[in-house]
């Protein structure tokens, strides 16, 4: 591969609704295989993606998450992974693992080619925040940053990947783009090697940024809106059904207006996600059955933007979607993957290819993300918690034989008991 190709970038995210490892089937063609053939189309002979990046939401049950028993589960899933990924790839290429991050129930896994871009990966880093209570990790994001070298200049480009899961429910918006606000402030990456500062750097300090995950944008759908017919709720069930009905319904969707409200997400594009039917909330073990519980949405996304993206056309993007799509096949979870396929610009030629400062984005002026100076305190104080709930959790459930409720009732019959036993006999005689 030429130093100055656009890369094939493949995308992918899955909330596994907490399954750790049976989340997942053993096979994944059906979704890594559409992208390969679609690169392989595109690029008129058989060609693998150059970078792919799998994300992770409910990665295990959170009780293992908090306690950081997690081990296991995402070696696992990277062998797994990188076999499928191998096995289906046009040319049989093989893969490198550049980094993997997890952060509770949040994992991601980014691979590099081996017989391309891989060759030039430098400066890995990975990062992790918690956006729950307390700054637990319950919720939060991962990050993995590395810079690719001799692309476009000797300093190369940087690639950043974040993982994110957001609050949950319909209601809580607030909170979603608080949490946001806080993976921005709270997500620092330290200064790259080449770098003039040694001050931390946000996520928007990169090249190019993908950000992927469950972020629990909902359909609202206002009160001032009269359904056709039956409720609001029926109304969105009836909307799904086809490609015209599907892009009325995206004017609904949260994340959407958020983005053309400049309020969250800046400077991030998306590709047309309303080309596929909501991926949340289905019945288990149903390819197209929704619960009716919750209102469809479009919880689960992927966005990124590039160095060449200008602030002033914020809905246009130098990087081409190839492919967006859910996977509808996958039944062991509420939610449904999706994957997205994105085809990254040349690098910009440089009249000075020896310089050592990579391209960074480009943001709208009156944004400017800044490090939160007690960033790290937060993370930590939410990894703590983390860590004692996690294992009181852990050590509740093992003694229920699998159930914390049982654990906590086996806790207090024992007590009881050993009250009970504590308590010295009393004798006739002393009567």
């Amino acid at each position: 591969m030429s130093r100055d190709e656009s890369l094939f970038v493949q995308v992918g995210s899955y909330n596994t609704n907490l399954q750790g490892g049976a989340g997942l089937p053993q096979d994944l063609v059906d979704w890594l295989v559409p992208t390969f053939q679609v690169a392989s189309f595109l690029s008129k002979e058989p060609r693998a993606p150059d970078i792919i990046a799998i994300g992770f939401q409910e990665l295990l049950p959170l009780h293992l998450g908090l306690a950081g028993l997690s081990k296991a589960v995402i070696d696992d899933r990277d062998a797994h992974i990188r076999s499928q990924i191998e096995m289906h790839a046009p040319g049989k290429e093989s893969y490198t693992l550049v980094a993997k991050a997890v952060n509770v129930g949040v994992a991601l896994l980014v691979y590099a080619r081996d017989s391309g871009v891989a060759r030039r990966v430098c400066d890995v880093q990975t990062q992790w925040t918690g956006t729950g209570p307390a700054y637990m990790g319950n919720k939060g994001a991962v990050g993995i940053r590395f810079r690719v070298s001799d692309r476009g200049s000797k300093a190369g480009e940087i690639f950043t990947f974040v993982c994110a899961h957001l609050t949950a429910h319909e209601p809580k918006l607030a909170q979603r783009v608080a949490d946001y606000h806080h993976i921005v402030g709270t997500l620092l990456f330290p200064a790259l090697p080449s770098s003039p500062s040694s001050s931390p750097t946000t996520m928007y300090s990169t090249s190019h940024l993908f950000f992927l995950g469950d972020l629990n944008f909902r359909i609202t759908v206002p009160s001032s809106h009269t359904p056709v017919q039956g409720s609001k709720l029926h109304e969105v069930f009836a909307m799904l059904k086809d490609d015209a009905s599907r892009e009325q319904l995206k004017e609904f969707d949260q994340l959407l207006n958020q983005r053309r409200k400049g309020t969250a997400f800046i400077g991030l594009r998306e590709g047309p996600f309303w080309s596929f039917k909501c991926t949340y909330k289905y019945k288990l073990g149903e390819v197209d059955r929704y619960s009716t519980k919750r209102t469809p949405s479009w919880t689960d996304r992927i966005m990124y933007a590039t160095h060449t993206d200008s602030p002033d056309t914020p809905e246009k993007s130098n990087i081409s979607n190839i492919l967006y799509t859910s996977i509808p096949s996958y039944v062991t979870s509420d939610h449904k993957p999706v994957v997205c396929l994105l085809l990254l610009p040349p690098p910009t030629p440089t009249s000075f290819p020896e310089t050592c400062t990579p391209p960074m984005l480009r943001l709208p002026s009156a944004y400017m993300p800044t490090p939160d100076p007690y960033g790290t305190l937060k993370r930590y104080t939410g990894r703590t918690l983390d860590r004692i709930v996690g294992y009181i959790w852990w050590l509740l459930t093992l003694v229920g034989a699998g159930s914390a409720i049982v654990g906590i009732f086996n806790f207090f019959l024992g007590l009881a008991a050993w009250r009970w036993w504590k308590v010295p006999a009393i004798s006739v005689a002393d009567a």
